[in-house]
């Protein structure tokens, strides 16, 4: 039996992924459900590593759990358009543009925070002084 299957320690050591994280992955269908053995440990199959490989370098890029399971169906249907993958990662594309420019927001509303804290041993501290107001004006344009 361990020449045809693969153990979960295997199946992590192969894949990069954590044991539990490969529970996970099949708890919520992106891995098919492991063939049990009579002591009912999990056994993979080659394929499942080469699955495992898929969502964890789409995870790296950042989809989402509903985009890799997905992005899976497509890999699998070998009668797919790569048009519908291609829509998928520029909608994904779409969305790291929109977390980009968030994050350059809060560097900037941060940024300018820290130029107004003198950084010395007094207690006075601008940072924490915007950060208690109910509606701190650095704040503001991230909300909007």
């Amino acid at each position: 039996m361990s020449e045809l299957f693969l153990t979960i320690g295997e199946m992590a050591k192969r894949s990069g992924l954590s044991a539990k994280m490969i529970r996970h992955y099949e708890s919520l269908g992106l891995l098919p459900p492991a063939v049990r053995s009579d002591a009912g440990y999990r056994h993979y199959q080659e394929a499942d590593v080469q699955q495992l490989r898929f969502i964890r370098q789409a995870r790296e890029l950042g989809f989402s759990l509903p985009q890799i399971g997905e992005l899976l169906n497509l890999w699998h249907d070998q009668q797919r358009p790569s048009s519908k993958v291609k829509q998928v990662a520029q909608q994904h594309i779409a969305v790291l543009e929109q977390k980009i420019t968030e994050l350059t927001q809060m560097k900037s509303a941060l940024e300018t925070l820290v130029s107004r804290c003198h950084g010395d041993d007094s207690s006075d501290c601008p940072i924490l002084d915007e950060l208690a107001q109910p509606s701190g004006a650095c704040c503001h344009t991230l909300r909007t």
